[in-house]
């Protein structure tokens, strides 16, 4: 007799069937439409279970469960018996079948031939098949249906069904890191009794060891995470053996040819096979076929290579791989950046993986690697982990002065730019240009003095306008753009918004055609900026529209998450909050699932705002706190006083006071110490707010700044403050055009105008300009101090001397003295 049991029917399940809606309508229709389907994938995967629910959809189901067959003979005694008629020996099988209808082949792959053979008879005889097994049955007109991982949802749900614990991110992290199986989530759902979700989430890194208690009653080998694997492994062959073992080397997918190069021979035959097995999935949807193992598999697969004599030869030949190809895709970087991060991308984890390996054990290789690889982490949303890698690179040989040392610290200043620039971008810059400049690299050298200026824009201005004219004369290519970029970046920091514009336009177009999308969507940004503060509504949000197409392919926090920010900012100008949470509301999601907060510029504040206007200011005071949180006590950094005005704003409509005052005070001093008129405007503005015996002085004077510079979206809030305090029609007049009104506001002296003469006439800007003017400083250093043209300056002293009735400076210095208590 065979070493059969006797069976029929379905299987009686013993816990309840979760998710898969979609796969069983798509599986009953597969159903509808062949002779015989198999359910195809890798252990665990849900193939059984699957199968008994899109079979209970049917009338006249007949089951065979072959893991337990040792004897591929016996198989179709087993498959008659399930049926429910006799076999005759050496004649054509199953010529009655009993009103079988579909009759379901389980668990196929160890006794492969047979199973086919008694399908294609099945077939043959009317009744529908269905198979499950790790590889397909390879019968004519056989439809192989293989299944996908669960998802996210369902893998949730279902671990939640088997724990009964709460949805969580680390659930939903550890339902990802687990693929999707449902063995796997099973068996990590059976320790939630002993080891919080937290707790099973860091077990994951040592899953094997992990996901070993399965529950009784289940076959040995689905007891456990390792047995399933090891199922499947033992029905290869010694050749396949080798392969999927050194394949299991990468980390994120690969090509034939990497294989090739890696495996060290040809592998079309032997990945043709382990696909056939599930134990890899071929992806064949681009002109390349790009293979990959789930992380289960693959993590099975690297247990048996350490396992293995082979594995530093495996892993150095994966490193080689890697550096080869990154030194070939090299050229890429100055003529078309964006193909090139799309090629790199697409093998980051192997290069993580070779990196984190090659640092160990071959660290001229890796370090070379490493030095090849930082504009990946600068655009995408990895750049902590760049940054410690490149760290480690660096410190491998921390005494080197050579073209490599300043390369990977060229490297550490690029990303940290956009991960965490403080404290850390312009020392690595310097470190980087002085050896470059030893070493005889000038490409290297310009770009890290380029980055040197990057560091220093964020507490001075002029150092950074120095070393980024220094770079653009030194260099070309990208660097020429990119201190083009950044001088308009210090020109609309300095309101100079006409400069600005023609600087931040003549960047866009070289670093367009380059490919540089991520500097250019930060330039777009900038330039829409710009277009805002002046008044051209409808050209902001064009161009920040198209800063936020250039930066949504990169998928990174930084650039994103900046792009959208100042996009909210042009639809929170002209009053649209719906709009600007709508812009916001998916950069806040991703944001959010980050495992360490991001530097995102500019988000946090655009929020706060957001919150402000909204009616929620406590929520507006968290999000602004936010925004500045990052600087580690660096406040004399540009984004510091912006922020702080938004904050002044929040704690005032919070009821305090006192606190607003403070931030206020804190936002006027550093915006006139780093010098941005617009933010010093908006400080006084908030002043005004404050402090209503001097309220229509400081709007004047906010008003002066602003009309100044081009401010006039600004000048418009100038208005309507200063129509709201003297009562006077013509500040709000629509027909008459803005400049006229500024004009007429900054001559005007209201209900609460002054005399024509004395010291009582005096403007809050010629009060400045006299208070500068007693201390000694010249006209270019009144100008600068209060962001004014010479000529202004000039004009404001005239009207002084006249109104006061002197003469010189020494007449103006000794009647100042009389007045202003700090003068004298």
């Amino acid at each position: 007799m065979a070493d059969w049991p006797a069976m029929s029917d379905l299987p009686v399940p013993l816990t309840t069937f979760v998710g898969r809606v979609a796969e069983l309508a798509a599986l009953a229709g597969a159903l509808g439409s062949a002779r015989v389907v198999t359910v195809a994938g890798p252990g665990g995967c849900g193939k059984t279970r699957l199968a008994v629910a899109a079979a209970g959809r049917f009338d006249g189901v007949r089951w065979a469960d072959l893991s337990g067959m040792r004897d591929p003979a016996a198989v179709p005694e087993v498959v008659a018996a399930a049926v429910g008629v006799l076999r005759v020996p050496d004649q054509a099988l199953f010529r009655d079948v009993a009103g079988a209808r579909l009759v379901c082949l389980d668990n196929c792959e160890h006794v492969l031939d047979a199973a086919a053979d008694v399908a294609v008879e099945l077939a043959r005889s009317g009744v529908t098949v269905l198979a499950t097994s790790r590889e397909p049955l390879g019968v004519p007109g056989e439809v192989v249906w293989r299944v996908p991982p669960l998802s996210g949802a369902d893998a949730v749900t279902l671990f939640r069904a088997r724990a009964g614990v709460a949805d969580s991110a680390e659930l939903r992290t550890a339902c990802a890191r687990l693929d999707g199986i449902p063995l796997a989530i099973e068996l990590a759902a059976a320790w939630s009794s002993t080891l919080s979700v937290p707790e099973i989430l860091r077990g994951l890194d040592d899953r094997f060891a992990l996901l070993v208690r399965g529950p009784r009653g289940v076959a040995a080998r689905q007891a456990t995470l390792a047995a399933s694997m090891a199922w499947s492994h033992d029905l290869l062959d010694d050749a396949d053996r080798v392969l999927f073992r050194r394949l299991g080397v990468f980390a994120g997918g690969f090509t034939r040819a990497s294989a090739e190069a890696v495996c060290d021979g040809e592998v079309l035959g032997g990945l043709r096979r382990l696909v056939d097995k599930s134990l890899v999935v071929a992806d064949t949807r681009d002109a390349v076929t790009r293979y990959r193992m789930l992380e289960t598999i693959r993590q099975y697969a690297v247990s048996k290579l350490a396992a293995s004599d082979e594995e530093a030869g495996v892993r150095g030949r994966h490193l080689a791989t890697m550096l080869a190809m990154v030194d070939e895709l090299a050229p890429l970087l100055d003529r078309d950046k964006d193909a090139w991060r799309v090629a790199v991308e697409t093998e980051q984890e192997n290069l993580g993986a070779a990196l984190g390996w090659g640092l160990r054990w071959d660290p001229e290789r890796a370090r070379r690697l490493a030095a090849g690889l930082p504009w990946l982490w600068h655009l995408n949303r990895h750049g902590l982990a760049g940054l410690a890698l490149l760290r480690e690179a660096v410190d491998l040989r921390p005494d080197a002065r050579d073209a490599l040392q300043a390369r990977l610290l060229t490297g550490l200043a690029l990303v940290a730019d956009t991960a965490r620039p403080i404290g850390l971008e312009y020392d690595a810059a310097q470190a980087a240009y002085e050896i470059a400049t030893e070493a005889g690299d000038v490409g290297t050298a310009s770009l890290a003095r380029l980055l040197s200026a990057v560091g220093m824009l964020y507490t001075d201005f002029d150092t950074a306008w120095s070393l980024a004219t220094e770079a653009r004369a030194g260099g070309d290519g990208f660097v020429v753009d990119g201190a083009v970029a950044l001088l308009g970046i210090v020109k609309h920091l300095r309101d100079e918004h006409d400069a600005a514009m023609s600087l931040l336009r003549e960047a866009v177009a070289g670093l367009s055609r380059r490919g540089d999308r991520g500097v250019a969507s930060t330039a777009l940004g900038f330039l829409a900026c710009s277009a805002l503060y002046t008044g051209d509504v409808a050209a902001a949000r064009s161009l920040a529209e198209e800063g936020v197409r250039t930066a949504r392919p990169l998928a990174d926090y930084h650039r994103i998450g900046s792009a959208a920010a100042v996009l909210a900012t042009v639809e929170l100008a002209v009053g649209r909050l719906d709009t600007a949470a709508e812009v916001l509301a998916p950069v806040l999601r991703l944001v959010a699932d980050a495992e360490h907060a991001p530097f995102v510029p500019g988000l946090a504040r655009t929020v706060g705002q957001l919150r402000l206007l909204s009616g929620t200011p406590a929520e507006a005071v968290e999000w602004f706190h936010r925004e500045t949180a990052w600087l580690d006590g660096f406040e004399g950094v540009y984004l510091a006083p912006q922020t702080l005005t938004g904050l002044a704003a929040a704690l005032r409509a919070t009821g305090d006071v006192d606190g607003a005052a403070g931030a206020c005070t804190r936002a006027l001093a550093l915006a006139r110490e780093i010098g941005m008129p617009r933010v010093v405007a908006d400080a006084l503005a908030e002043q005004a707010f404050l402090d209503p015996a001097r309220a229509v002085e400081l709007q004047q004077e906010a008003l002066a700044i602003r009309a100044e510079h081009g401010l006039w979206l600004s000048c418009v809030d100038s208005l309507r403050a200063l129509a709201r305090l003297t009562a006077d029609p013509v500040l709000l007049d629509e027909n008459t055009d803005l400049r006229t009104r500024v004009d007429y506001a900054r001559r005007s002296r209201g209900r609460r105008g002054r005399p024509s003469s004395g010291w009582a006439s005096l403007t809050p800007a010629e009060r400045s300009v006299v208070r500068l003017a007693a201390d000694g400083l010249s006209n270019p250093d009144i100008g600068s101090r209060l962001f004014m043209s010479r000529s202004t300056v000039k004009t404001h002293l005239s009207h002084v001397y006249a109104k006061l009735d002197v003469t010189n400076r020494t007449e103006l210095a000794n009647l100042a003295a009389l007045h202003l208590p700090e003068v004298g």
